[in-house]
């Protein structure tokens, strides 16, 4: 196994051990405050953006093997093709047996990619999930006026979604066009409120020039 397959392959222990993480049936205090540090976590931002790229070259490495295996596949057959004796002969010994070989191998990386690539979108589904129904269980607590859905865990628990700084910096952003949009909306209303004044202002000195005429 190359170097590349290798690290794919402990990539996809650690998924695996990620993922019983996940599912472990731990205390309702220590699951949020251990989501609360994923969704608030720089470091876990930064590595979930490295294992984006990652997972992009494990893709190209997917499409690669199974390219190969397709080859492969190819070459046997037309080998058969080749008719009856001549055929058992081209394809026999030790040339089969390389052939085979590189249909083996060819094989277990297209697995081996292939599993990675769909325990990654599995694990990300996995921890919406729990997010998910870990926010339902704090707002019936909040419901309930259960003191223990007040704090800082339930506050970054409820923020999360884009993780770590990510997350941060859109409600900043999402923040800010609300104030814009509030600015706007205040300032649309002075400009009238000035137009108004204008207009009332205009008709009173219309009004006062012709009575100091006379």
């Amino acid at each position: 196994m190359t170097l590349y397959y290798s690290l794919v392959f402990v990539l996809l222990v650690l998924e695996m051990s990620i993922f019983m993480l996940l599912i472990v049936p731990l205390p309702y205090t220590w699951r949020r405050k251990l989501f609360a540090f994923i969704s608030d976590s720089p470091l876990v931002a930064k590595l979930q953006y490295g294992m984006k790229i990652t997972f992009i070259f494990i893709l190209i490495l997917f499409i690669d093997s199974v390219n190969r295996v397709y080859r492969v596949q190819v070459e046997l057959a037309l080998a058969k093709q080749q008719g009856g004796a001549a055929g058992a002969a081209a394809i026999g010994g030790s040339e089969r047996m390389e052939v085979q070989a590189r249909k083996f191998y060819s094989q277990r990386n297209m697995y081996l990619c292939g599993f990675t690539l769909f325990l990654s979108l599995i694990l990300n589904r996995t921890y919406v999930m729990i997010l998910d129904t870990l926010r339902l269980e704090e707002k019936v607590k909040r419901y309930e006026g259960n003191a223990s859905a007040k704090g800082n865990d339930s506050e970054r628990l409820a923020q999360a979604g884009g993780p770590g700084e990510i997350g941060r910096l859109k409600n900043q952003l999402a923040q800010k066009d609300r104030d814009i949009e509030t600015l706007k909306k205040q300032s649309e209303g002075l400009s009238r409120e000035y137009g108004n004044l204008s207009d009332e202002f205009g008709k009173a000195n219309a009004d006062a020039i012709p009575k100091k005429d006379r």
